[in-house]
């Protein structure tokens, strides 16, 4: 009876056997039961004690005074009855479908290929730059299009700087799966741990986890034999490479009336690696030759393991003598859908050598790598590579021309990548319709600022953290780092005592702070109307409201907020107009993206005014790229506001084209901002709110889509009060 419930009306076997991903269990001595507690109510969460362990070996559940659970240790652990099946895994079939006869239409059917086609309008549904560590963004380039092979996210530090990477990527082919659970088991494996490899990282310390899901095999030994194969499949790559696996998931449970799921094991691997050896695998420039590096293989059309560990150190040393600039594991599609993904990121063309069969540019042999050098390997060193057992190819050179050239053959780059990403368009969208017209990218510039009536060294920063909050520690040290003292506090809302502690607590460190912070998050769960909502209403609360007019008005303080923090000061008014005002119509608001989904990308903001003292360490003009992370962050306001805010120099930054010019395209303006404004301020510049997240910036972070990321805005507050 305990548990806490999230909905009534559930019995006790109900809540015995309910899943939820939203609590933990936690075993502590019961020495530290009260302090265990003190902490989770410091950190906001709820906490409840529901079971002892105890010297007796059974568990024990009771629900309104009923034992209902009575089972002993020894029956858990054996898992109940014993049970046998017969197995008989079916030979492969590996027959691969007829290559189209030229080149073009090759082209064509990879762009259509659902294992192929573009997948970012489902990607940047998700926030891929939380944590402020974020090394290969999802898209690189600085069109942010060739899809990245693996995740690179610095390891979490709460304080300080690392340059340690964790690194994870998957494998797994389902049309090779279903027609050979135990080659597609295998090359999951081998895919996993190539695309490691092709992001900078060496073949040390890699393990593996496999996520397994499988038709339902009843008594049918055939249907247990596809599970049986794709597991001897994986073990074989493991003792083969020498790596083993750690956990997973399986279900045996993917079927639904007459349709069965492909036989799947994805196989993720996993390792960490210096952030200065990451490499991202976007084509950087024209002029350079691509090479298709290939291990050998064996009669059943698997990689020798000996030959794809001399591949594996050899790709290594030639990233990290900078030989090779990018490098892609080639996946569905072979070697050709490699590069033309990797062309698409910086917009460039490939001029194929038709030297090259087209049935070898689309092979999709597993443990392949297509590099992008500085220069042409020289014959030595081709020669080299054929004594380890490697096979070399020269595939083409990259060109500043869009264009794919094979021989006589050309296709548009531009052509491509429209059949690329209109192949998943219906579902996931990735345009919207948007003003055809320019729009006036405004400029207002200072030549001086004001500096704050009472100097700090290390002014004092309060960060509130409300329940959604997510961005408190990026922003607590990107203030550190500029000079700062940041202290985030934890607000209360469990309780109506908690919320009049919260109360409490706030209020006595915002009369100690010379800023209050508003980070980033999903406040309100982003229901409609939702962003922001929670904050809002507590900084409404009489007492904070007299102490943050204290701080602007009297104390000469500053104010800034971040994506949900920005939505707050909108709805609070802290933003345009300077100080908390009741709600109003006529009022400018942050509202639904016009693509009708949560965008996560790098933005570049130009800066319009550098009035506020949060940008005087900026040039009007300046472009600085930031990510973004957010489903309601369109600015709306009456154009005649607008003009007004613009002649106030109250336009801090509008969303910008590759030129510096305001954009209302979506590949610019990832919400459809009214005249691309991305951020405002107060009338004096002293509260600023922006959209997109300029406390997400550090060494390293970031290096697959260019761009200057230091917005300088935290640098800037500390000088003011210096």
């Amino acid at each position: 009876n305990a548990v806490p419930k999230k909905y009534e009306g559930l019995d006790g076997t109900e809540l015995a056997i309910s899943e939820s991903q939203e609590r933990m269990a936690v075993v502590v001595d019961a020495a530290d039961r009260d302090a265990f507690l003190r902490l989770a109510h410091e950190e906001n969460l709820q906490a409840t004690p529901v079971a002892v362990v105890t010297d007796e070996p059974r568990l024990v559940m009771e629900w309104n005074g009923k034992r209902i659970v009575d089972v002993s240790r020894a029956f858990l652990n054996s898992n109940g009855a014993k049970k046998h099946i017969s197995v008989a895994p079916a030979a492969p079939h590996l027959e691969r479908p007829p290559v189209p006869c030229g080149f073009t239409e090759s082209c064509k059917r990879i762009a259509a290929d659902l294992n192929v086609c573009s997948k970012q309008g489902l990607s940047e549904r998700f926030d891929a730059t939380i944590g402020a560590g974020t090394v290969l963004m999802p898209f690189g380039g600085r069109r942010q299009k060739t899809p990245a092979q693996a995740m690179v996210q610095k390891v979490s530090v709460e304080h300080g700087h690392t340059d340690t990477c964790s690194l994870m990527a998957w494998g797994f082919d389902p049309a090779l799966s279903e027609k050979s659970p135990y080659h597609g088991a295998y090359g999951a494996v081998v895919e996993s741990v190539s695309k490691l490899i092709a992001a900078g990282a060496a073949f040390t310390d890699v393990y593996l986890t496999f996520q397994e899901y499988f038709e339902k095999p009843g008594h049918d030994s055939k249907r247990w034999g596809k599970p049986f194969a794709a597991l001897l499949g994986a073990f074989d790559a493991q003792m083969d490479l020498g790596i083993g696996a750690i956990g997973g998931k399986d279900s045996m449970s993917g079927s639904f009336e007459s349709f069965d799921v492909p036989p799947t094991l994805v196989s993720f691997a996993v390792t960490t690696e210096c952030e200065a050896h990451i490499v991202s695998n976007e084509c950087k420039a024209a002029g350079h030759p691509l090479l298709l590096l290939s291990p050998a293989y064996d009669g059943d059309g698997l990689p020798k393991p000996a030959s794809l560990l001399a591949l594996y150190a050899r790709v290594t040393e030639l990233l990290r003598q900078k030989k090779a600039i990018a490098c892609h594991t080639p996946e569905r599609g072979g070697a050709l859908a490699a590069v033309l993904k990797m062309a698409m990121g910086n917009g460039l063309g490939v001029c194929f050598s038709d030297a090259v069969p087209v049935s070898e540019l689309l092979s999709e042999r597993a443990g392949r790598f297509v590099l992008e050098l500085t220069e042409a390997p020289k014959a030595a060193a081709l020669a080299a590579l054929q004594k380890e057992g490697i096979d070399a190819v020269l595939l083409g050179t990259t060109s500043a021309d869009a264009r794919f050239l094979y021989g006589s053959e050309s296709i548009d780059a531009r052509a491509f990548e429209r059949l690329y990403e209109e192949r998943l368009e219906s579902v996931f969208p990735m345009r919207v319709p948007s003003a055809s017209e320019p729009i006036e990218t405004f400029s207002h510039s200072v030549k001086t600022h004001p500096k704050a009536i009472k100097a700090y060294a290390k002014p004092r920063v309060l960060i509130p953290v409300f329940p959604g909050t997510n961005c408190e520690y990026d922003s607590a040290r990107a203030f550190t780092d500029a000079g700062a003292e940041a202290s985030i506090l934890v607000l209360n809302n469990l309780s109506a005592a908690g919320i009049a502690e919260a109360v409490e607590r706030f209020s006595r460190e915002m009369d100690n702070a010379q800023i209050v912070f508003l980070p980033g998050g999903f406040s309100g769960g982003d229901e409609p109307d939702g962003s922001g909502k929670f904050i809002t209403a507590f900084l409404r609360n009489a007492r904070i409201r007299d102490g943050v007019s204290a701080l602007l008005e009297r104390r000469d303080g500053l104010m800034c907020g971040i994506c949900n923090g920005f939505q707050a000061l909108i709805k609070l008014g802290l933003v345009p107009y300077g100080r908390i005002v009741d709600p109003d119509p006529s009022s400018p608001t942050l509202t639904y993206n016009t693509i009708g989904r949560h965008q996560s990308r790098i933005v570049r903001t130009r800066i319009a005014s550098n009035k506020s003292p949060w940008l005087a360490l900026r040039e009007v003009g300046d472009v600085v790229s930031a990510p973004v992370s957010h489903g309601e962050g369109r600015f709306a306001a009456d154009p005649a506001l607008i003009r007004t805010l613009a002649e106030n120099g109250q336009i801090a930054t509008q969303y910008a084209d590759e030129k510096g010019n305001a954009s209302m395209d979506i590949a610019d303006n990832p919400n459809g901002s009214a005249y691309a404004i991305e951020g405002i301020t107060s009338p004096d510049g002293r509260v600023f709110g922006k959209m997109g997240h300029s406390e997400r910036i550090g060494k390293g972070l970031y290096k697959n889509v260019p761009g200057d990321y230091d917005l300088r805005m935290f640098e800037a507050a500390v000088r003011y009060y210096r």
